[in-house]
């Protein structure tokens, strides 16, 4: 299906969730990262903006538990980083630290973002619709910057990858 509807942006998903460790009743906080090219705004007022992730993924946990998640736009010179968050589960190992990315606190939501972005949003889960494999989370922006104009990454299938300029 890539082949037919891409080359589409690649982002970074941030988020944070407080689950149960595994084997105990401690609670432990977990922050996740997943590279997402299935993306988009969808209102302007208000500003919403939709992220589709697979039902199998832990990020998908994570926000389903938290509602909230940070949009985070990446550069193509990132692109090491960003094949890394999309090939690894954030369920036990720190993304942040493996793909040697810089975590912020958002300013409206409680979720950590990336330092090394052209822009982010800040989304607070609105709607969520589920989608076949996929669900559907539609995020109300309370925050947004665009911090620099660098070329983008695009995925188009599997392994390949484009970039603007």
């Amino acid at each position: 299906m890539s082949e037919l509807t891409g080359p589409r942006q690649v982002i970074l998903v941030t988020c944070r969730g407080s689950l149960k460790k595994e084997m105990s009743t401690e609670i432990q906080e977990k922050d996740g990262i997943i590279a997402v090219a299935w993306h988009m705004p969808v209102s302007k007022e208000p500003f919403l903006y939709a992220i589709a992730i697979g039902k199998t993924r832990f990020t998908h946990q994570l926000i389903e538990q938290s509602q909230s998640f940070a949009v985070n736009f990446m550069s193509a010179d990132q692109k090491e980083a960003i094949i890394k968050c999309g090939t690894i589960s954030s369920k036990h190992i720190d993304k942040f630290k493996e793909a040697n990315l810089t975590k912020e606190e958002c300013e409206s939501i409680d979720c950590p973002r990336i330092k090394e972005v052209i822009g982010y949003l800040e989304c607070q889960v609105k709607q969520k619709i589920p989608a076949g494999d996929h669900t559907v989370f539609i995020g109300h922006v309370h925050n947004h910057k665009l911090n620099k104009d660098k070329p983008r990454l695009y995925h188009i299938t599997k392994d390949k990858f484009a970039q603007t300029r």
